[in-house]
């Protein structure tokens, strides 16, 4: 069976990152017998010069009929002041609603030869390995009424947050089950205190819990999580937590790990069908520089291997090339420190590309 995945490059450094991961695919395919069929397509700003829509009809089709998508990044300050239907995220929002990748899956893995370039001490992030299941496609980003009102000549803006029993129980079933994969430890992060959406959420969670025995949840507010993932990582297994909240922890969780240029992340539909991209954005202050981290992306395409397509050995295979290139001492700006070699966003993708093909002699 040859496997779909269409490559949607987008914006900024986008293109020069996925040039990189669609060498790690091809290489795959080349040297391991990786049965794949690659069709490159157009999102965000890119789409929006080229079609006049930053999620073209053309574009969806192609992601309907692909068993994966691997994104590189939308945006930039060149389309901020297009109407907001025509921006470069409502392309990328546009594809998870409607190829319903309702769960999001971020690790947060040190790699031990990066423990230096954390922003914590090496003894806080070393061994650090977490999980943050985000849900994706409701809460406060998609919620109705929301818009901005004139109310006697004083300007008011307003967002909804919605979540229904059911997309919680969903995110909550795919939380439960990674903790179960990995060492049966869940954290629900809400805001319980506060907010009555995040009350609903806590009583989903907890009822859900009796299916899964084998998994220990605890609760934290997302202000007291927030200091947890500075203070003491390490404590942290699976995390799971709403849109907006995911996304802000998310992010802060990468920098654990050095950089926000070495997470990977996967947007799964309620099939095992996904979405993969680096966590980090389009860069263009960067963009066309040669110096953007690939490895985000082509982790990513670890991640499409292992979830998408069932291809265990060859995800494995992606990620020893990485670790394998970070033992030569390359590091791209993001990652660099004392002692290490200098490298380009080419470089770093060819080391990576010489280690896996180095598996196959």
């Amino acid at each position: 069976m040859t496997h779909r995945i269409l490559v949607l490059p987008g914006d900024g450094i986008g293109p020069e990152i996925v040039a990189e991961a669609v060498r790690i695919l091809e290489l795959l395919r080349a040297e391991f017998g990786l049965a794949v069929e690659i069709e490159e397509g157009k999102v965000g700003g890119a789409a929006y010069e080229a079609a006049g829509s930053p999620l073209p009809e053309e574009t969806l089709r192609l992601a309907r009929a692909a068993d994966a998508v691997l994104l590189g990044a939308v945006g930039g300050p060149r389309w901020e002041g297009l109407a907001r239907e025509l921006r470069p995220e409502r392309g990328l929002l546009g594809l998870r609603a409607e190829l319903g990748l309702f769960a999001n899956l971020r690790p947060a893995l040190l790699y031990p030869q990066l423990a230096a370039a954390s922003s914590l001490r090496p003894e806080i992030v070393a061994g650090l390995d977490l999980m943050i299941v985000r849900e994706l496609t409701g809460g406060i980003y998609f919620g109705t009424p929301r818009g901005v009102r004139d109310e006697g000549g004083v300007r008011t803006a307003y967002n909804t947050m919605v979540y229904s029993e059911a997309e919680i129980e969903r995110i909550g079933r795919v939380a439960f089950e990674t903790a179960r994969r990995r060492s049966g430890r869940l954290c629900s992060v809400d805001k319980a205190n506060v907010l009555e959406v995040s009350e609903l959420w806590r009583e989903v969670l907890t009822a859900l819990a009796a299916e899964f025995p084998d998994v220990t949840l605890s609760h934290l507010y997302v202000d007291n999580a927030a200091m947890q993932l500075v203070r003491a990582p390490k404590q942290f297994d699976v995390i799971v937590t709403g849109n907006l909240f995911g996304d802000i922890l998310s992010d802060q969780a990468a920098m654990l790990t050095g950089s926000i240029g070495m997470l990977p992340s996967a947007s799964l539909d309620a099939h095992g069908k996904g979405m993969y991209e680096p966590i980090h954005g389009s860069a263009p202050d960067i963009a066309g520089r040669g110096t953007a981290n690939p490895l985000a992306t082509i982790l990513s395409v670890a991640m499409l291997l292992r979830h998408s397509l069932g291809e265990e050995e060859a995800a494995a295979r992606v990620e020893r090339a990485v670790g394998a290139a970070l033992d030569q001492g390359l590091r791209t700006p993001d990652i660099a420190a004392p002692g290490t070699r200098a490298a380009g966003t080419r470089e770093m993708g060819a080391a990576v590309a010489a280690a896996l093909r180095a598996q196959a002699r």
